[in-house]
C-alpha cells in the first residue's frame, strides 16, 4: 500500500496570503472608517504587559551593564590608587632612611669635631655576632684604608671599642661591653684611676659596664661623673669619653670603689663609626 503523503502549503504562499490579509483590513478600516476601539482595548491588555515586562527587563539588564561599567571604572581607579600609595610609601620610606642617615653622619661629623686632633677614617658596619649587641663586629675598612690592629674606635658622643683584626678591606672591632674587654679609665671629675671592664650581663640588665679598684678615699665621685680613657691606657687614646657614673659603693678595703658605668655610645643601633688613625705610643 502507498503511504499517504501529507501536503504541506509553502512558506511564501502563507507570507502572501497574510500580507493580502493585512493590506484587507487595512483598507477596510480606512474606506469604512472601522471603530479599532475594541481592537484596542484587547490589544491593551493582551500587549500592554508585555511591553511594559519588556521594559521593565530592557531597565534592568541596562541598570546591570551601567552598574557593572561603573564597578570596573571604581576598581580602576582604586587600582591606580594603591599604586599611587604604594609609590609615596616607597618614597616616604626612602626619605625617612635618608634623613635617619644624615642624622647618624651629622653625628659623627660632631664627634669629629670633638676630637680634631686625630685623624680618621669612616666605616660602616657590615656584620656582627649573633645577639642583640654589637660587641664584636665587621667594619668595610681595612689595610687597603691603613686600617691597623690597636686602631681605637668612636661612634656616637665616645669610645665603641678597639681594632681587633684587620684584613685587606674589613676589620674586626671589639667593643668595651665585650667581656673580653679592659679599659685603663679615669674619673674625669677627680682623675682617679680605674679600669672599666666589659660585661654583656650587666649590659643587658641595667644597659651598663661595670668599673673596679678606683682610688677614692676621700669619697669625692659620685654618680653622673664622666669617665675617660686614661693617659696609661696602654692602647686607648687618652681622654676619650667612655661613659658616665650609673652607681657606686665602696669595696671591703674602704680604700677603693667599684660601680657600673653607663656607655655614651648605644651599643644596640650602631650603623657608622670612626676609626681613628692613630696609634698609642708605647713606651
Amino acid at each position: 500500500m502507498k503511504k499517504n503523503k501529507r501536503r504541506t502549503l509553502p512558506s511564501r504562499y502563507i507570507l502572501i496570503g497574510l500580507t493580502v490579509l493585512f493590506l484587507c483590513c487595512i483598507y477596510i478600516s480606512y474606506k469604512f472608517d472601522f471603530n479599532a476601539a475594541p481592537v484596542n482595548t484587547v490589544s491593551g491588555y493582551l500587549f500592554v504587559p508585555i511591553q511594559k515586562g519588556i521594559n521593565n527587563i530592557g531597565s534592568w539588564i541596562y541598570n546591570r551593564t551601567e552598574g557593572f561599567k561603573d564597578l570596573q571604572t571604581v576598581l580602576d581607579e582604586n587600582s591606580k590608587l594603591q599604586e599611587r600609595i604604594d609609590e609615596l610609601t616607597a618614597q616616604n620610606s626612602t626619605l625617612q632612611l635618608e634623613h635617619y642617615e644624615y642624622l647618624r653622619l651629622l653625628e659623627l661629623v660632631e664627634l669629629d669635631k670633638k676630637y680634631p686632633d686625630y685623624e680618621k677614617e669612616a666605616a660602616r658596619i657590615i656584620g656582627k655576632d649573633p645577639g642583640n649587641w654589637f660587641n664584636t663586629f665587621t667594619i668595610d675598612k681595612g689595610t687597603n684604608d691603613g686600617i691597623k690592629v690597636d686602631m681605637n674606635v668612636i661612634a656616637g658622643s665616645g669610645l665603641v671599642g678597639i681594632v681587633s683584626d684587620v684584613g685587606p678591606n674589613w676589620a674586626r672591632v671589639r667593643a668595651i661591653i665585650d667581656d673580653s674587654s679592659n679599659v685603663s679609665a679615669m674619673n674625669l671629675a677627680t682623675t682617679d684611676l680605674c679600669i672599666i671592664a666589659g660585661d654583656l650581663k650587666t649590659m643587658s640588665k641595667s644597659r651598663s659596664i661595670v668599673f673596679k679598684d678606683m682610688s677614692d678615699s676621700n669619697g669625692d665621685s659620685k654618680v653622673g661623673d664622666q669617665m675617660v680613657t686614661s693617659n696609661i691606657s696602654s692602647k686607648f687614646l687618652p681622654g676619650l669619653l667612655v661613659g658616665y657614673i650609673s652607681s657606686i659603693q665602696k669595696d671591703g678595703n674602704n680604700l677603693t670603689v667599684s660601680g657600673e658605668v653607663t656607655p655614651v655610645v648605644d651599643f644596640e643601633h650602631l650603623e657608622e663609626v670612626l676609626i681613628i688613625k692613630k696609634l698609642k705610643e708605647k713606651e
